[in-house]
């Protein structure tokens, strides 16, 4: 029997209690790695934790006290991790004046804080360890390069994510961590009996996207074999950002 990719890799994902997050958690586990993930959301959480025999870890990310116990006792549990996926996020509309400051600062203390919070803890472990292989992978959306109205919040949020990548990629060469981003979009998380043919027809690749969409391309992002890839935003969206729309 061959060998799976990830057996024995320890990967810890922020937001897998459902949606994106909770496929990314399902298919390191199908590739035998020892997974652990953390989200606000109990119930669920403990029922991905059961079905995939995943760890989950209760914590608000927006808490910075409360990620940082996660993350350091992960750490400190396991010695180390190798693949660090920065899924977590949350998406709230409202109009433009409709919008308070606070209503934004909570978008990025969920959606951007954590990746740096959490990268940076790891940077400072890794500073006294010998390990030599290291992923990261920040989850985005094509809303960084395209709106509608109402959405500020989470296009800061999402744009600041492709930026932070590639700074991070520099900051963490001598560790030998790459840092990828993923910038999914429309990601059909809810029932998708319910699309519509119109909904699927104009994509180029003529259906909504999947979360097994996005957690395949962490799996290849993560691949050992894969370090020459470093700092780049992928956009995994059907082909959506490449067509032309005039009305």
């Amino acid at each position: 029997m061959k060998e799976k990719l990830f057996a024995g890799r320890r990967v810890f994902v922020t937001g897998g209690a459902s949606g994106i997050g909770r496929s990314i958690v399902a298919a390191f586990r199908n590739e035998d790695a020892q997974v652990a993930f953390c989200d606000i959301q109990e119930e669920e959480g403990r029922c991905v934790s059961e079905e995939t025999g995943s760890e989950f870890l209760q914590a608000d990310v927006s808490d910075e006290k409360s990620l940082t116990e996660v993350f350091t006792g992960l750490l400190k549990q396991w010695g180390d991790i190798d693949i660090l996926i920065n899924n977590v996020g949350i998406s709230c509309f409202s109009p433009l004046i409709e919008t308070s400051v606070n209503d934004f600062d909570r978008i990025l203390s969920v959606n951007v804080r954590p990746v740096f919070i959490i990268s940076r803890l790891w940077a400072i472990h890794r500073s006294v360890s010998c390990e030599r292989y290291g992923r990261i992978i920040n989850i985005s959306s094509t809303r960084y390069r395209m709106s509608e109205p109402g959405n500020e919040g989470y296009a800061a949020s999402k744009g600041a994510i492709v930026s932070l990548t590639h700074a991070l990629a520099m900051s963490l060469a001598d560790s030998r961590i790459t840092v990828n981003c993923i910038s999914p979009g429309w990601i059909e998380t809810g029932d998708y009996s319910l699309l519509t043919p119109e909904d699927h027809l104009q994509h180029p690749s003529r259906r909504v996207g999947v979360p097994d969409d996005i957690a395949r391309a962490c799996l290849f992002l993560a691949d050992e074999k894969n370090d020459f890839i470093n700092g780049q935003n992928f956009v995994i969206d059907g082909g959506m950002t490449r067509k032309m729309i005039y009305t």
